[in-house]
């Protein structure tokens, strides 16, 4: 049978190996690569190799599942509402304090979810809840300072 391209690296390939394992000298190694790429048949390649470990035909190895030390760690996902309690939080300062409520409740929300599920996003909800409650104070003293004034002026 006529060698394919592939065949002849796959000789090469196993010639390396047995090179590198010092199983072959240089200039033998030089002579069996030369001779390879110049191999018409799969009879010729399985010659060159037939006193290395490996023939020119890939062995089918049984497939091993990796083991789970080596595998990546999944990271959780990351909750919505802890998302949008963000979000809201971050846009309490171009809406006045509109969405600081939002920002409590969906941060709450959100965090007591993350607790139930082992979902992500812990961080995003109370930053959430940190901005959405400096907001809410923020207007509550504005309104205790309005009604003070409003009071004392009579």
């Amino acid at each position: 049978m006529l060698a394919s391209h592939a065949d002849r690296e796959r000789a090469v390939d196993v010639l390396r190996a047995g090179y590198g394992e010092g199983r072959l000298e240089k200039a033998e190694f030089d002579r069996r690569v030369e001779r390879a790429y110049a191999a018409r048949t799969v009879a010729e390649l399985a010659l060159l190799v037939a006193d290395l470990p490996t023939g020119p035909v890939p062995h089918t190895a049984p497939v091993m599942a990796v083991p789970r030390t080596f595998m990546p760690v999944p990271r959780p996902q990351t909750n919505g509402k802890a998302v949008g309690a963000a979000v809201c939080g971050l846009l309490c300062l171009p809406t006045m304090g509109l969405t600081g409520l939002p920002a409590v409740i969906l941060g709450h929300a959100a965090r007591a979810e993350i607790q139930r599920t082992g979902e992500g996003g812990d961080g995003l909800a109370l930053t959430g809840l940190v901005l959405g409650w400096l907001s809410t104070a923020g207007w509550a003293l504005i309104l205790t300072l309005l009604l003070a004034v409003g009071f004392a002026t009579g």
